[in-house]
């Protein structure tokens, strides 16, 4: 079963977005999820609590769920998040080296065509999206 496209719909319908979810030894759910808002207690209990019912009522095999926000270090998971976080600075961790680095940090330009721009400060990269193995947002300090 994909839990993803279980989970998914069911949190566009409550208002979040999921961000990553993690199937973790001995049975143990992880969901990261975020909305325009914010994420706080109450919305992880919340959204617990429906997909508590909604594994009950598909029988997906679970023993522990913990929803989360995905934190000030929020993982770039989707191409819309490139987008939204236009701007933003990130770290990108590249599959293999460019230039002999598989580290690049800097401000998201955007996705066009599945390439990733990232202004770094010894200038604009071109970084095909195929080429990142994960990218995250660098917290403001």
């Amino acid at each position: 079963m994909n839990l993803q496209l279980l989970i998914e719909p069911t949190l566009v319908g409550m208002g979040y977005e999921l961000v990553a979810l993690e199937r973790i030894g001995r049975g143990l759910l992880r969901v990261y999820i975020d909305s325009p808002n914010g994420i706080g207690v109450d919305d992880c209990a919340k959204v617990s609590h429906q997909l508590t019912r909604l594994f009950m009522v598909e029988n997906v095999d679970y023993s522990r769920l913990e929803v989360s926000s995905p934190g000030l270090d929020r993982p770039l998971t989707k191409d819309a998040d490139f987008v939204r976080f236009a701007g933003e600075k990130a770290q990108v961790k590249l599959r293999m080296p460019m230039d002999g680095r598989k580290k690049l940090v800097g401000n998201l330009v955007g996705l066009h065509d599945g390439v990733l721009n990232l202004e770094m400060d010894s200038g604009p990269v071109a970084i095909p999206l195929v080429e990142v193995e994960s990218a995250r947002l660098v917290p403001k300090i």
